[in-house]
């Protein structure tokens, strides 16, 4: 049984090291939770190095912009790792110049200094996928012409955000991973460049070892903080690495009055989901 903790401080002695979620745990999109911002600039302080790990498909660098945007202050993280950053890595490896972009326009900065040509839907290698085009109207649905075409011909389908959905200023909106499912099952390869696979997890374990003066932490030394159960706890049950479960998310409907969940239900849900935590919060706090 996962239990509810009354805050970070009663178990940041545990750890060296925090992989924090973003979007569902710092903000929503649009409103920045205060506290969060205070028990991940406490943990600096007192205990170790904070990286804020996010499946946004775009480069780390756009994302801090972005919380600077938003007011985040830089005392609460060391660095940021996206899975626009492993995305990046994936296409400058894959031997492959043609890429289709299946997103929005506002993610085209993914692609800025790669030595690739975006191409229309006929001429393409390989498809990178970031996003619907219109989150807020559209559903996979909307793409099933699109993706039985593209998995007819076998082409590649790089996922750059492999979230399902996401909460944008209390609305749940449709994400790449979304369609990636879809691509799959219509026959498609799928490469899923973030959370919850291993590529992402291991970009930010080197990252703690840059910022740890090269000496890498333990997984033991490590506490995965995020809201939804496909995959941050999915992440650290694969990686083996505590998971602290932010019940105010994605999922918060699921457990009634989003700042007073039902524990059982909680409980009830985590094992259905057959991941583990250390326990449970409403949101993160000190």
């Amino acid at each position: 049984m996962s239990s509810r903790l009354a805050g970070l401080s009663t178990i940041a002695s545990n750890y060296k090291g925090l992989l924090s979620d973003i979007w569902g745990v710092l903000h929503d999109g649009e409103t920045v939770n205060d506290c969060t911002v205070d028990a991940l600039s406490n943990f600096r302080k007192q205990n170790g190095l904070v990286i804020l790990i996010t499946n946004a498909p775009r480069p780390s660098a756009k994302i801090c912009e972005q919380l600077d945007m938003l007011g985040v202050p830089h005392s609460a993280y060391d660095a940021v790792v996206t899975s626009g950053d492993v995305t990046r890595d994936v296409l400058r490896n894959s031997g492959k110049k043609r890429v289709y972009h299946l997103g929005h326009e506002r993610n085209l900065t993914l692609f800025e200094g790669l030595d690739l040509d975006l191409v229309d839907e006929a001429s393409a290698e390989m498809v990178c996928c970031t996003s619907l085009l219109d989150n807020l109207t559209e559903t996979p649905d909307d793409y099933d012409d699109l993706l039985r075409r593209l998995a007819r011909r076998q082409l590649p389908f790089v996922c750059a955000n492999p979230d399902r959905i996401a909460d944008q200023g209390g609305q749940l909106v449709y994400c790449a991973g979304a369609l990636a499912d879809r691509y799959e099952a219509y026959g498609g390869e799928i490469f899923m460049a973030g959370k919850p696979e291993a590529p992402i997890y291991e970009a930010s374990l080197a990252r703690f070892a840059a910022l740890n003066n090269g000496a890498p932490l333990a997984k033991d030394d490590i506490l995965i903080v995020g809201d939804a159960l496909p995959t941050d706890m999915r992440g650290a049950h694969y990686q083996k690495i505590d998971a602290l479960f932010i019940t105010a998310g994605i999922h918060a409907l699921d457990f009634g009055p989003h700042d007073a969940p039902d524990d059982e239900r909680v409980n009830l849900r985590l094992t259905h989901e057959d991941v583990e935590t250390v326990g449970f919060m409403t949101r993160l706090a000190w």
